[in-house]
């Protein structure tokens, strides 16, 4: 087994105990919640075939969907992200890129801020549209949206410095 695929495995489930235990309790101000389980999303290798992408993002959904109980939101969200990851990467990353590099804040800093805002976005957007299942409150829809976009973004951006930080060897 490689030393990626032994990563993927360990950051699936860290992300998934921390969602559950730790940030779907955290609610800011009554509108934000990080949902950092996508960064799973965003670390996968560019050239990681679409059908695990997509299953992966099923399961990572359903697995919080059965913890926090809610009925199937965050697989749907998950899922449409997962499907669209590989059209996304396209527009934003370079053909040239090789199978096995791994989308970072250091690697490529615009295409992946790009890249992290867009797929947030459109992940919370999403969720939070399933959620509501209505058009009647819109404009408490779009400030949860936004809230949580911004501290999701903050959060992931924080702990992509710090993991290429900690495996690089640099000092903080």
């Amino acid at each position: 087994m490689k030393v990626s695929m032994i990563f993927e495995i360990v950051l699936f489930v860290v992300l998934i105990a921390f969602q559950t235990t730790i940030f779907s309790r955290i609610s800011v101000f009554g509108v934000a919640t990080p949902i950092l389980y996508i960064y799973f999303l965003i670390k996968l290798p560019m050239g990681r075939n679409v059908f695990y992408v997509i299953t992966s993002g099923f399961l990572m959904g359903l697995i919080i969907d059965i913890f926090l109980n809610t009925p199937g939101m965050n697989a749907a969200a998950t899922t449409i992200i997962a499907a669209l990851r590989k059209p996304l990467l396209n527009v934003f990353f370079s053909r040239d890129d090789y199978e096995e590099f791994v989308p970072s804040i250091y690697s490529s800093t615009k295409s992946f801020i790009r890249f992290v805002i867009v797929i947030t976005i459109m992940h919370q957007t999403l969720l939070f549209f399933i959620e509501s299942f209505t058009f009647f409150n819109l404009s408490y829809t779009i400030v949860r949206i936004c809230a949580s976009s911004v501290l999701t973004l903050v959060l992931i951006f924080a702990l992509d410095g710090l993991m290429y930080r900690k495996s690089s060897g640099i000092q903080a």
